[in-house]
């Protein structure tokens, strides 16, 4: 009688494997292979705390910090005692503010990418280089910037983000693709080929085969006689220029003389042309000084002016009684533009608020155009809410959820991910955890 099959250690064994391959990967820098293979490891014993953990070293290598503790903190509660998870949970809450820069650079990240949705790359462009600025390892960021510079046409920066990402994650196969994109359309990819063509097109050499210097030739009495009259001329040659040196030091003494005085002139001129573009620079930085004042008063999307009519509005719709009106334009008003100390005590009123129950309209509009199916809509009202309230789970929560059904994984996990580590003791973050398997 055969003996049974123990289907649990099977499924050990093979998640065993699973992790080592990924070990391997994650050794020489195959991130996105490694993070394939700990998954499929984790499909198969979802309690292997080794493949977990790992899984959660490459997600913190690569900027998804929410991700890394997701697993770390699932780890931990698999094996509470001797799990290397704790260590890496304390070391990352430990830091004074660390997660509060974390959640900021992932609703900037955010808003760029909504902003990228919208049309307007140029915002989007401005968030994403002060992510990276302060987060260099956020793969994600660098994609999506590389993706805004490639619809600008310029491929120069485009390459620049893609070789970090390359850098962080040397097989990461979109970063490959879109580097391929980039190098085809500055002429790199042709002079790569050209290299690698020459490397390879060398003549392998015979046993028989026989070097022969380039210039080898036998000679012939012609050419002896030839060798012998140019040794006799250049024999005549040194003799003239060895009793003649004076005369060419005179000449050349002359020759110097008459070449400082004309560069004495022309440096001259030089220094009068020096001063006159300094003028002309200083100018011209006034000019542009002046023009960024004025810009910054008339502008219409972020000036001095346009803050104060914005505030103008929304005192119109407190008045009309239309606090959904007032509502959406404080989303788009600029505090710390408007210097009026009368004024600022008014958004001061106007902000508590908001903060009290302006969130809450946002949030509302947000269902009524999810409910609606107009997931864009929907998706910028939520964007505003956690604008005007950040730390509200259940907008969160309802964003993750939108995203979840436009089959939008990536955005749907990281906030999914928000909710369980942030509010871990919550009904939201058990939900959060059904939505994502575990």
């Amino acid at each position: 009688m055969s003996k049974p099959i123990n289907y649990t250690d099977k499924c050990s064994r093979v998640s065993n494997a699973f992790y080592n391959a990924g070990l391997e990967k994650a050794q020489i820098r195959d991130l996105t292979g490694a993070c394939r293979c700990l998954k499929r490891s984790l499909a198969f014993d979802k309690y292997n705390t080794n493949a977990r953990n790992l899984l959660g070293l490459i997600y913190y290598e690569i900027g998804e910090t929410a991700e890394a503790l997701v697993q770390w903190v699932i780890s931990s509660n698999l094996q509470q005692e001797h799990n290397r998870a704790t260590y890496y949970i304390h070391e990352v809450q430990g830091k004074p503010g660390r997660l509060e820069d974390e959640s900021v650079h992932i609703r900037r990240y955010n808003q760029a990418l909504m902003q990228a949705q919208n049309d307007n790359p140029d915002l989007a462009i401005l968030q994403l280089g002060r992510v990276v600025d302060h987060k260099p390892n956020f793969v994600k960021a660098h994609m999506l910037l590389a993706l805004l510079y490639i619809g600008r046409e310029d491929y120069a920066k485009a390459g620049k983000s893609l070789y970090k990402v390359l850098q962080i994650d040397k097989n990461n196969p979109r970063a490959l693709w879109y580097m391929s994109f980039v190098k085809s359309h500055t002429g790199r990819a042709d002079v790569e080929k050209r290299k690698l063509k020459n490397a390879f097109s060398h003549h392998q050499m015979q046993d028989d085969d026989i070097i022969l210097p380039p210039s080898y030739k036998e000679n012939t009495g012609w050419q002896m006689v030839l060798q012998i009259a140019a040794g006799l001329a250049l024999g005549a040659a040194v003799i003239f220029f060895l009793v003649m040196p004076a005369r060419e030091e005179q000449l050349n003494d002359s020759h110097n003389r008459e070449l400082n005085d004309v560069l004495e002139l022309v440096n001259q001129e030089s220094i009068q042309i020096a001063g006159l573009q300094t003028a002309l620079a200083d100018m011209e930085t006034e000019r542009d000084a002046a023009v960024t004042d004025l810009q910054a008063i008339v502008d219409e999307n972020g000036g001095v002016l346009s803050q104060y009519q914005q505030l103008v509005h929304i005192l119109r719709a407190y008045k009309a009684d239309d606090f959904p009106t007032a509502v959406e334009l404080y989303t788009e008003l600029d505090p710390e533009a408007i210097e009026d100390e009368g004024m600022q005590t008014v958004i001061a009123e106007i902000r508590r608020d908001m903060e009290e129950r302006g969130y809450q309209v946002l949030a509302d509009l947000g269902n009524q155009a999810r409910d609606a199916g107009d997931a864009d809509r929907a998706l910028g009202y939520y964007q505003k809410s956690l604008a005007v309230k950040p730390d509200n789970p259940q907008v969160i929560y309802d964003m993750a959820m939108v995203y979840h059904g436009r089959e939008e994984e990536d955005q749907a996990n990281e906030l999914f991910g928000q909710v369980i580590m942030n509010y871990p003791d919550t009904e939201l973050a058990a939900k959060a955890k059904d939505a994502r398997g575990y």
